[in-house]
């Protein structure tokens, strides 16, 4: 048991009684030159939740005295909130007198009031840790903001508002948060007018985590990396300058860091290669620029822009496999039968000279069989359609194993010359996408197995099985549509054989989505738990070390390993990198979901007052969410069907009218009419076609009418 321990483990004693620091001291004679330590333990404890200080600054334990630590979240309607507690099945309620100078995303001390196990209550007796210290807001008066947050509903009084005037959106500094619930803070940044779409994404990025802008020793040291390959950067790597070689990537696509080739072995096997950058030559582990991509952990791509791990300079410059310029890389090369099956492999240090850029529409063309095209690209053509035949043999194979093939077509924003959105259609994946899908999944499984059997220190790519109530209502939800999953357990054959079945059929994009959603969410680790979505014993990322850490280090890994360095110093690393990794995904993914979102709902401002055909995609409790044709989902809220009095039955996923007994379920084709797009909501709301408006709701941000309002609001407040 280590300090730590044995020191909790004397306050949570029956014989203990609250002491002080300095008692504690004295109790369990700790040397003055340790005092120091035990302070920053017992705040660690503080922290976790495991003790807490009382009003007489003494420390007691937390589960004895029915205090609990936990995250809180609150309810902008009713100014109540609810704590989360790790491990309690049920949250704690929070009145709206009983949350203190507590706001939504703390960390807090809460003690019961109410043991009731089906509704615990309690008050916030102190906060451990603030979730927000810096927020955005809207400026509603001269020395007032309002957090863009709703569930931020006390507004932020300013000491320093710099330059900004009433309407614009700003960054705010916490600066106080007063027993009397009033907070304070200063301006620290302009964002631009609240009606401004930038400005919100501005906002959006900023309350994600997410910097824009590199350090100056990032950029320092990203401005002294060479323009091009160096003689002395040559050595010791394999020449595969004289081979057909190229990249396959979007139309807009700036940073290219995979290229493949295809030969045949003498036996006449596919002999496949996979090229991907090798940035660990540029970006050495420790260095500034190291550090900043671990931090980032990922590029976050945006609706008007992309956000990189790594600088320009270096992602768009000697790290991308552009066309015609000699570049490094590490290269796997596959052996692969007629069936699929990968019977050899090699990796190996190299250099590459990329003959083409080539675009998936370029390659989809060629393949539909484009004389014109085939002809401008006589010296590939016939690899290229080597390359379909192969992909076409390794999704079947796959496919025979049972990995879940999703294919939803995605909304792709378009912008006009002013940044606002233009158009929103779909995309549809064609043979290239898929082709490159097929050879990037096969590269990725043949080196996870390698550094597997290998037993070398790793960063491997874990799907888990799906969670057993999920897939039980995900049973019971595809039996409505007289679908069934054979056995009690779940395989991936067994979901990619329903995606089989409901191909074609009208609702197969919602019964997708909620097998989608009915999955774990992929994620890094240290250890190889396999993936299920794919049905593969073993997964990695390897193949995008431009715009994932994860790929990075396993690309320093396997160098190292290959050239007979010690690699063992990086078995204390793997974890924290698969741990932060999963979570600056997770953070970037919100961040382009969000700004998405804002995105559309800016397109449909547009539309207000018209009417589409759409598809119900889901009921609840409040409502149902229709999804228009081009993907962009919004609410129709319970109270504004007008034809009946509507029940949600939660077995059949539907609304149900009482009296004429209409039924409204996933799949239905219905009428709607746009009726508000909320930016700052990110929301859109719909009606059926006749039915009743909406109720008002306050005027937006930045309106006229918005003005009036908040001037009559804050004006008794600007007086005291």
């Amino acid at each position: 048991m280590d300090r730590k321990e044995r020191i909790f483990s004397y306050i949570n004693s029956s014989e203990y009684i609250p002491l002080t620091s300095q008692e504690l001291a004295m109790v369990l004679d700790v040397p003055s030159e340790d005092t120091e330590e035990l302070c920053r333990i017992l705040d660690e404890l503080t922290l976790e939740g495991r003790i807490f200080l009382t009003k007489k600054k003494r420390y007691a334990p937390c589960e004895k005295n029915d205090t609990y630590s936990g995250t809180l979240r609150t309810n902008p309607r009713g100014k109540f909130g609810f704590v989360t507690i790790e491990g309690r099945d049920k949250d704690i309620f929070i009145p709206p007198d009983e949350l203190g100078t507590a706001i939504d995303g703390d960390t807090v001390l809460v003690k019961l009031t109410r043991k009731d196990s089906l509704k615990p209550e309690g008050i916030i007796t102190s906060v451990l840790k603030r979730g927000n210290t810096t927020l955005s807001a809207i400026m509603t008066d001269d020395f007032i903001a309002t957090p863009d947050n709703k569930r931020i509903f006390k507004d932020i009084l300013l000491d320093d508002v710099q330059d900004a005037v009433y309407g614009d959106r700003v960054l705010v500094e916490l600066t106080e948060f007063a027993q009397n619930g009033k907070i304070y803070g200063q301006v620290v940044s302009v964002l631009g007018n609240s009606r401004d779409i930038k400005s919100f994404t501005e906002a959006i990025i900023f309350t994600n985590g997410i910097k824009p802008k590199f350090p100056e020793d990032v950029i320092a040291q990203a401005e002294s990396t060479p323009t091009q390959v160096l003689p002395e950067d040559t050595k010791d790597r394999e020449d595969l300058t004289d081979k057909i070689i190229f990249t396959i990537d979007g139309d807009d696509a700036r940073d290219f860091d995979d290229a493949v080739s295809l030969e045949y072995a003498p036996n006449g096997n596919y002999i496949l290669g996979v090229h991907i950058a090798d940035v660990t030559h540029y970006v050495k582990e420790g260095t500034a620029l190291d550090r900043e991509a671990l931090r980032r952990g990922t590029s976050v791509y945006l609706t008007d822009r992309v956000i990189p791990m790594l600088p320009k300079k270096l992602s768009n410059g000697i790290c991308s496999l552009n066309p015609n310029v000699l570049r490094l890389t590490l290269s796997v090369f596959m052996e692969i039968d007629d069936e699929g099956n990968v019977v050899n492999h090699r990796i190996s240090k190299s250099m590459i000279r990329s003959c083409h850029r080539m675009t998936y529409n370029t390659v989809a063309k060629i393949l539909e069989g484009d004389q014109d095209l085939a002809e401008e690209y006589n010296d590939i053509t016939r690899t290229l359609h080597s390359m379909h035949a192969l992909a076409k043999t390794l999704t079947y194979k796959r496919s025979q194993r049972g990995s879940i093939n999703f294919d939803f077509p995605e909304a792709s924003i378009v912008l006009a010359d002013n940044g606002l959105p233009a158009d929103i259609v779909k995309e549809v994946r064609n043979d290239a996408h898929k082709l490159i899908e097929e050879f990037m999944l096969i590269a990725n499984e043949t080196v996870a197995e390698y550094a597997f059997w290998a037993d070398i220190p790793f960063v491997f790519r874990v799907h888990d099985e799906p969670d057993a109530e999920k897939m039980d209502a995900f049973r019971r939800f595809i039996g409505n549509f007289g679908l069934f999953i054979k056995g009690n357990e779940v395989h991936p054959k067994d979901l990619q054989q329903i995606l089989e079945q409901i191909e074609g059929m009208e609702n197969q994009s919602m019964i997708s989505t909620y097998m989608l959603r009915s999955l774990m969410k992929a994620e890094y680790r240290s250890t190889n738990d396999g993936h299920f979505g794919l049905a593969a014993k073993y997964y990695c990322h390897f193949t995008s070390p431009i715009r994932r850490y994860p790929d990075l280090t396993i690309h320093r890994i396997l160098k190292d390993f290959i050239a007979g360095r010690d690699i063992m110093h990086y078995s204390s690393k793997v974890e924290d990198i698969a741990v932060h990794s999963s979570d600056t995904e997770r953070q970037a993914e919100l961040c382009e979901r969000e700004v998405s979102d804002l995105y559309k709902c800016a397109y449909m401002e547009n539309f207000v007052g018209e009417t589409f055909s759409a598809t119900v995609s889901g009921c609840t409790s409040f409502g149902m969410f229709a999804e228009l044709d081009n993907t962009i989902e919004g609410l129709i809220r319970l109270e504004t069907i007008a034809d009946d009095y509507y029940e949600y039955n939660e077995e059949l996923r539907a609304l149900i009218g009482k009296r004429k007994n209409k039924i409204y379920t996933i799949g239905d084709r219905i009428e709607i009419e746009v009726v508000r797009s909320d930016l700052a909501l990110r929301q859109i709301d719909f009606v059926l076609k006749g039915s009743k408006p909406i109720p008002r709701q306050k005027p937006a941000a930045g309106s006229r009418k918005f003005r009036k309002f908040a001037s009559k609001k804050y004006k008794s407040k600007r007086k005291k």
